[in-house]
């Protein structure tokens, strides 16, 4: 089967096509803004411009701008194409390509909003240990973490807890495939990570 993967939650905004599960080609750029006016057209440099049979979409959490525009282009040519869509979620992504290689439980570390971390656990075999929290830097300093960490704000938590090495990393769609199949999901709603800014007038 053929697929189109696209991830767009963080800064980097990325796109891989795979057949029966070999990387074809990708685009893998750090914009940190400009997700709207690129990704269209990265996709349309792939062969036969990504045509797939299957896409998968990154719902977050991370910038709620980016997750939203990654969502509406992979519905939009989920209905041109005549193809299902299915997510999956960011944190996961980065947990795996973390564990690429070994069998360790990973912490993952973002950035969040207003100076939040979005901190979640990976067990050993991909699945999430936990809930995705979102909590202050000192916050999350104080929790217990797993033998790895990793992300965009992992070396920041690191630094914090005393652990030498801690990657940064950026989440890439080229390692898509190395989610669970049983995080993916049909249901394509934005998974924020933390309650909405705005409140209801009481």
């Amino acid at each position: 089967m053929r697929i189109l993967a696209i991830e767009t939650a963080t800064e980097a905004c990325s796109i891989a096509l795979f057949d029966q599960g070999q990387l074809i080609d990708a685009r893998h750029e750090v914009l940190g803004r400009g997700h709207a006016e690129r990704l269209v057209p990265m996709i349309a440099e792939l062969p036969e411009k990504g045509h797939a049979e299957q896409i998968r979409i990154s719902l977050g959490p991370g910038s709620f701008t980016g997750v939203r525009i990654g969502l509406a282009v992979a519905r939009a040519l989920g209905v041109a194409w005549k193809i299902p869509v299915r997510g999956y979620p960011t944190l996961a992504l980065v947990a795996a390509m973390a564990r690429a290689g070994t069998d360790r439980a990973v912490t993952v570390c973002m950035s969040g909003g207003h100076g939040e971390w979005f901190v979640q656990d990976f067990g050993t075999d991909g699945m999430p240990l936990d809930d995705v929290a979102s909590l202050t830097p000192d916050t999350a300093a104080m929790r217990r973490t797993q033998d790895v960490l990793a992300g965009t704000r992992a070396e920041d938590l690191g630094t914090m807890i005393g652990v030498a090495s801690a990657p940064i990393i950026l989440p890439n769609a080229s390692d898509a495939l190395l989610v669970p199949d049983a995080l993916l999901r049909d249901q394509l709603s934005p998974l924020y990570g933390r309650a909405p800014d705005a409140k209801l007038p009481m």
